[in-house]
């Protein structure tokens, strides 16, 4: 979601429209594609991404943004553009196009963590769900690009990597939680635990083999 700013305590901005679809395009499509199909970031139309975000979770990342993150915050009481009643638009529309019952099979697990990470049990989980697409720290980028990568880490907060160890990236043929070791979905605190490895891996130096991330 691109634009933002604004002075604080402006009136609405008339020539921002009250329709979810040209809301969408203006704020939302440069970061989240013209569909909602990602690319830059989040893919807001997946489905997964749909069932494991409530609106509750919506409003505060749009309205206040998120720390750490390139998402910056689009309320007028938080210095952006866009009402109260705009950004109530954006969530319906929202849920309107993208949200569809999905049978995961599994349990969804939660959004945000539940207990803290385990960085060492991380590593191990790193190892068995992921260094087969993204390489191990130290090694040569996998073909799905080397998340360990300090330029990569230091580039996304940790709320990014679990929504991302979870969904996947679909628009990139990257699995979601239940397909990286077939028949083996991730648990929860598995992917809480591996997020904390790689939290900690964005303080450690990138070798010279492993400085192009990404997924």
């Amino acid at each position: 979601m691109p634009r933002s700013g604004g002075d604080i305590g402006e009136g609405p901005r008339s020539e921002l429209p009250q329709d979810f679809g040209n809301l969408y395009k203006q704020n939302c499509a440069g970061c989240h594609g013209a569909a909602g199909e990602g690319g830059g970031s989040i893919p807001l139309a997946d489905p997964i991404y749909q069932a494991l975000v409530d609106d509750g979770t919506l409003r505060q990342v749009i309205s206040k943004g998120r720390a750490g993150s390139h998402m910056p915050p689009f309320a007028q009481s938080a210095g952006g553009t866009l009402s109260d009643s705009q950004i109530d638009t954006l969530i319906q529309g929202m849920r309107q196009q993208w949200a569809k019952p999905v049978n995961l099979g599994v349990k969804i697990p939660s959004y945000k963590a539940q207990n803290p990470g385990d960085q060492k049990h991380g590593g191990q989980v790193y190892a068995q769900f992921c260094a087969s697409c993204h390489g191990g720290p130290g090694e040569k980028p996998g073909k799905a690009g080397a998340v360990t990568a300090r330029s990569f880490l230091q580039l996304i907060d940790d709320q990014s990597l679990r929504t991302l160890v979870i969904i996947g990236r679909p628009e990139f043929n990257a699995p979601d939680w239940r397909g990286d070791v077939p028949g083996r979905p991730m648990t929860d605190q598995e992917i809480t635990d591996v997020v904390a490895w790689l939290s900690n891996n964005r303080l450690q130096p990138t070798s010279a083999k492993n400085r192009q991330g990404g997924f």
